[in-house]
């Protein structure tokens, strides 16, 4: 298994990098044997990876930061790098490479202050000897401040230094950035490949394989949780009911409710796993005993914690909403086509006759006003808006149709 086995219907993207990777190992090994280096090169020091949701944006780039780092004894004779098994490759896909520092959004935004130490670090050389890479996961969500510093390391990055930078689309990053960066356009993958790939990696039967991937458009990661998490799937039926819960006001503000409260659930369940354990962790290489006073001076870097993992918690909570709003816009696009005669397949065949029993009481034009009301709520919510104000003015749309 090689590191590219995990970009699931990114034929192009893989063979793109895994040319560049090829070039890097070539110019890391000539400048061991002190030869010239290649004179022609697909590797460049600045990467943008761009593609919708569940496309593989993140997968990709750290296939390619595991294959940059790998050191397979396959290469001497004439193995690609990237080979998924030598410790170079798994550190780096598992994320406790030394040279491999990832960068993500704890909170709506990335600040200055998490991306300080990463960019200092940017400038030092690799402590193997091969590459330096950062990985900016959410490139779309660096503010003002830190998309200047990671400016100012793009635009003279040391000479083994690597960033990869992912986004939805390339409008999303700075322009001074982006003109820095190979561009790489990942595309959302075909039910038939990412079906393929839960039944070859997840052993999930190919009937199920196939429902999930259809139910989740393409998306990758969703469709793996779907296909192996019980809990997603109770989750999943649970928001597909919400069309038929909201013909009266009541029901629209208590269906409203209860969806903020599950992503806020979710919220707390993450929070319980890993914060409980991140603060003992802190204080313990602080020197506080267990159970004991924090020393002197040491107050604000718990803090400093605190803080992160009330924004990590205020994210989740946001991205279990955006899973929901997704699954409620397949549902409505899927009753828009049955109304419109399209042979188009559906996604949530498992909810047909809800979706035939709307189709037939309502109109292709009152559909298209649920799913602008769907988008208008996650507008809100990426303005800040309240959960629960965002939401229960969308259900009250849906009602209203």
């Amino acid at each position: 298994m090689t590191v590219w086995d995990d970009l699931v219907g990114q034929e192009r993207v893989s063979e793109q990098l895994a040319a560049a990777a090829r070039d890097a190992d070539a110019f890391v090994t000539a400048a061991a044997s002190d030869a010239p280096p290649p004179e022609a090169s697909s590797m460049t020091h600045a990467w943008l990876f761009t593609g919708p949701p569940g496309a593989g944006r993140n997968q990709a780039a750290r296939a390619f930061a595991a294959a940059l780092q790998c050191v397979s004894p396959d290469r001497a004779l004439g193995g690609a790098p990237g080979c998924g098994f030598c410790d170079g490759c798994h550190t780096a896909l598992v994320g406790t490479h030394a040279d491999v520092s990832t960068v993500a959004a704890v909170g709506a935004e990335i600040l200055v202050k998490d991306m300080r130490d990463t960019v200092r670090k940017s400038f030092t050389a690799p402590a193997n000897g091969r590459w330096q890479v950062i990985l900016v996961e959410d490139a779309e969500r660096l503010n003002e401040k830190s998309a200047n510093a990671v400016l100012k390391a793009v635009e003279e990055p040391a000479p083994r230094t690597v960033w990869l930078l992912c986004a939805p689309s390339v409008e999303d990053v700075l322009p001074t950035i982006r003109s820095r960066c190979r561009h790489l356009v990942l595309s959302t993958p075909s039910v038939d490949a990412v079906a393929d790939m839960l039944v070859r990696r997840e052993g999930i039967e190919p009937d199920v394989a196939v429902s999930v991937a259809r139910a989740t458009q393409g998306h990758v990661d969703r469709a793996r949780r779907l296909a192996t998490d019980p809990a997603a799937r109770a989750r999943r039926a649970s928001v597909l009911k919400l069309p038929q819960r909201v013909e009266d006001v009541g029901g629209a503000l208590r269906a409203a409710q209860e969806l903020v409260d599950a992503a806020a659930e979710d919220a707390k369940q993450l929070a319980e796993e890993m914060d409980g354990k991140e603060t003992e962790d802190l204080k313990a290489a602080l020197g506080a005993a267990q159970g004991g006073r924090l020393p002197r001076g040491t107050a604000g870097v718990v803090k400093d914690l605190e803080d992160m993992q009330k924004r990590r918690r205020t994210r989740t909570q946001r991205d279990s909403l955006d899973v929901a709003l997704a699954d409620l816009t397949s549902f409505y696009r899927d009753v828009l086509a049955l109304q419109l005669g399209s042979r188009i397949a559906l996604a949530n065949t498992d909810a047909e006759d809800a979706l035939e029993r709307l189709a037939r009481s309502s109109t292709p034009e009152s559909t298209l006003r649920r799913i602008e009301a769907i988008a208008a709520c996650g507008e809100a919510l990426d303005r800040n808006v309240a959960p629960l104000l965002a939401v229960e003015a969308m259900t009250m749309a849906l009602r209203a149709g």
